[in-house]
């Protein structure tokens, strides 16, 4: 017999399942189904055996197409048997998301949980994402998360004194955090060499180390084999204790010692560096769905309180839709291609869905502004979804425009309009661009009307082929290499850059999707240079330069804008990549 002061190994079983990964999400659903069956089936068998799991979407899936499965698993967590971990409604990607995104995760997971199975996760478990940032303390613990279970980035990726230590992010919240080590799962039948290789991890002062089994990646869980060798194991004198066991029951007898644990105030970086400029379209679609979704609940809540207009249902919807995309294989780029079409549709029908609310809000409002009677009056509302004023370039399709038209502002002040590029080329459809400030979290109203006799007075930037000066910045460019050549805060009379910046660099890079043990991208293979350097736009509200460069068979277009009175510069950048390793 051992005694109760010998070390021990709390023994994790688990199945690691990525949804989509090598493979679409109706195959992860499967799988998702397999396993738990497989789980249950082993809880039934073995009584010293737990599991446990995480993702919410997991547990949705099988309560939908399986619910005597649904109700087994709700039995099993009241006893205790199967635990619930992660609370969050996946495991995310914990670098790409938005903030928002984050307190979504634990939202909708945790509501979730406690709504199906009367229990609130306390471990956050994301133990495949490719890295952490520096503020998730604060959003596990204010979900309920007081845990925290990762794998990556490993020991030769990230230096860090111990296996066990408190996270604390920047506002002072802390998680007890374990790294686990080797692997999240195991593939052998016979746990032998993996047991041991964590045994030799039990180091003074811990007595006490998880040790995850389990067949994982496209799910399978704890095998026979896995829990009977673990059995046999126990009885070796020579080994430390082997407890079936859980990352709670982990943590809290490690809480309850007094322990000498270390705190790190760091992200834990980096792993897979390559996937973070994989397949820039999942990136993309990904921002646009949260901001959107933001922005459309923002003044669906308004306009609910305002008007009384229905708060839309299906946001909720939608943000799961989201969520599900941001999982640490799908949003990094790391699927197979075919997975990527389904991820545009659920990200297509969340947009869909935030920007049919967002309809209904500002209509809602905008229907209730006061005007008065004006003959020929054509208004522009433009609404701020920011908690902040705002002073922006605003651009839209319009009707007719020409030389008759002034748009006047709430005060009465003529604002400069410049006409651009329209959308369509049918005649009586023209695009304004004009710069607006804007209260915050709120709107201003515009009129357009016909009277040419207003004096408009604007102060254009002044702009050649190659600089722009609005008397705030001047941008200059280098009419050869297509470079900044400089840029001057001429307020303060700084130089902004020292040298050639804005360079477009081209990197070689033989590394696969990614790029695993490659820690520095500064291989230069050359570099894009200017075919052509020209103002393409000119006006009383801005002026455009455009660089367009080349690289073997690519082709690169920067379109620099500069603003009459703003102390901002955009560049809109296009590239039509068709490089190879590079």
């Amino acid at each position: 017999m051992k005694g109760s002061t010998a070390k021990k190994l709390h023994m994790i079983g688990n199945a690691h399942i990525d949804p989509v990964w090598l493979w679409q999400w109706p195959e992860g659903f499967h799988e998702v189904l397999a396993t738990f069956r497989s789980a249950l089936d082993r809880i039934r068998e073995y009584d010293e055996f737990i599991f446990i799991s995480s993702a919410a979407v997991f547990y949705e899936w099988v309560e939908k197409s399986d619910p005597e499965m649904f109700r087994e698993i709700q039995e099993r967590v009241a006893e205790g048997r199967w635990e619930i971990v992660g609370g969050w409604w996946l495991q995310p990607d914990c670098n790409v998301p938005s903030g928002e995104s984050f307190v979504r995760q634990g939202l909708y997971g945790q509501h979730y949980f406690q709504e199906k199975f009367g229990v609130k996760a306390r471990v956050g478990y994301n133990v495949d994402s490719f890295g952490h940032n520096g503020m998730l303390p604060q959003i596990l613990k204010q979900s309920g998360l007081d845990y925290y279970v990762f794998m990556r980035p490993g020991p030769h990726e990230k230096g860090l004194p111990g296996r066990l230590f408190w996270w604390e992010s920047d506002d002072g919240s802390r998680v007890l955090t374990f790294r686990i080590p080797f692997e999240y799962c195991t593939w052998g039948k016979e746990l032998d060499k993996h047991v041991r290789r964590c045994a030799a991890e039990l180091k003074a002062p811990f007595d006490e180390l998880m040790c995850f089994y389990g067949v994982g990646n496209h799910g399978g869980g704890p095998t026979r084999e896995n829990i009977e060798s673990i059995q046999r194991l126990d009885a070796d004198p020579e080994m430390p204790q082997l407890i079936f066991s859980s990352p709670n029951r982990f943590f809290r007898s490690i809480a309850g010692q007094d322990l000498p644990i270390p705190v790190v105030h760091d992200e834990l970086q980096r792993h897979a560096s390559g996937c973070y400029a994989a397949h820039s379209g999942i990136k993309q679609w990904n921002r646009l769905a949260e901001n959107r979704l933001v922005t459309a609940e923002k003044f669906a809540a308004i306009a609910k309180w305002l008007t009384g207009q229905p708060y839309p249902h299906d946001f909720e919807h939608a943000w799961k839709n989201v969520l599900f995309n941001q999982d640490h294989d799908i949003l990094p780029g790391t699927s197979l291609p075919s997975a990527y079409d389904d991820a545009l549709y659920l990200y297509g029908e969340a947009m869909a869905i935030a920007d049919r609310g967002l309809n209904y809000a500002l209509q809602s409002l905008l229907w209730r502004i006061q005007m008065a009677p004006e003959d020929g009056l054509k208004p522009i509302v433009v609404f701020n979804p920011h908690t902040w004023e705002v002073c922006s370039n605003v651009e839209l399709e319009f009707g007719r425009y020409d030389d008759s038209y002034r748009l006047v502002d709430d005060e009465g002040e003529v604002v400069p309009v410049q006409l651009v590029q329209s959308e369509t080329t049918a005649r009586g459809r023209n695009r304004l661009s004009f710069l607006a400030t804007l209260p915050p979290l709120g709107y201003r109203v515009y009129r357009v009307v016909e009277d040419s006799t207003i004096t408009v007075e604007a102060a254009p930037v002044d702009a050649t082929d190659h600089v722009l000066d609005n008397g705030r910045l001047r941008l200059e460019l280098d009419p050869e290499r297509g470079t900044i050549a400089g840029l001057r805060d001429l307020r303060h009379d700084v130089e902004v850059f020292e040298g050639p910046a804005a360079r477009a660099v081209v990197l070689a890079d033989s590394s696969d999707t990614w790029s695993h043990n490659v820690f520095r991208f500064d291989d230069v293979a050359g570099e894009f240079t200017a075919t052509s350097v020209r103002r393409v736009e000119h006006g009383p509200v801005k002026s455009v330069i455009r660089v367009t460069s080349s690289y073997g068979a690519s082709t690169l277009i920067q379109d620099f804008t500069m603003y009459a009175g703003l102390e901002r510069i955009d560049v809109h950048v296009t590239v039509d990549w068709r490089e190879q390793f590079k």
